[in-house]
């Protein structure tokens, strides 16, 4: 929805959750969520906003607010920060840190230039200040898809590894 970018989509991914909860094969107690760039936005929004579906996410270099992400791409959807503030931060995972209750990973390549690295630190931040526990992993001077030598290995292996210590 114009002017609303998450907003329907984390409803969406919510109830999707929920009706697969119904399912006698999944474990409505154990369901977690993973996403990378904007499916990193998406997971960090599905859990900060619906603790009680989703117990934990990965979220791979997420937008964490759209004033940070370029602009071309933004104001199709969102229109101009200035005259959509509003927007901008109901939809940035930023303002729902206090709703943290689950495990929450967090993941960024420094050399990203899709989604600045910028958008993890203010998560990191928003994270510290409002006391709530987190995992965090910097990969040095590695870009949007993280990868190159061993990293994309470690990154699955790192991720592979919290989802089963924590679902």
């Amino acid at each position: 929805t114009y002017g609303q970018m998450g907003t329907l989509e984390t409803r969406d991914q919510t109830e999707a959750a929920l009706e697969l909860a119904k399912r006698s094969y999944i474990d409505g107690d154990r369901i977690g969520i993973f996403g990378w760039s904007y499916g990193g936005y998406m997971a960090s929004n599905c859990l900060f906003q619906s603790p009680e579906v989703f117990k934990m996410a990965v979220a791979v270099a997420p937008v964490t607010n759209w004033r940070f992400y370029d602009n071309i791409y933004t104001e199709r959807y969102m229109g101009l920060p200035a005259e959509n503030g509003d927007g901008y931060d109901a939809d940035s995972p930023l303002s729902h840190v206090d709703g943290l209750e689950g495990k929450y990973l967090l993941i960024h390549g420094t050399g990203d230039d899709n989604v600045h690295v910028q958008n993890s630190m203010r998560m990191v931040e928003a994270l510290i200040q409002a006391d709530k526990d987190f995992q965090w992993f910097a990969y040095p001077d590695k870009n949007h898809g993280i990868y190159g030598g061993n990293t994309r290995m470690h990154l699955y292996r790192m991720m592979t590894g919290f989802i089963a210590e924590n679902l």
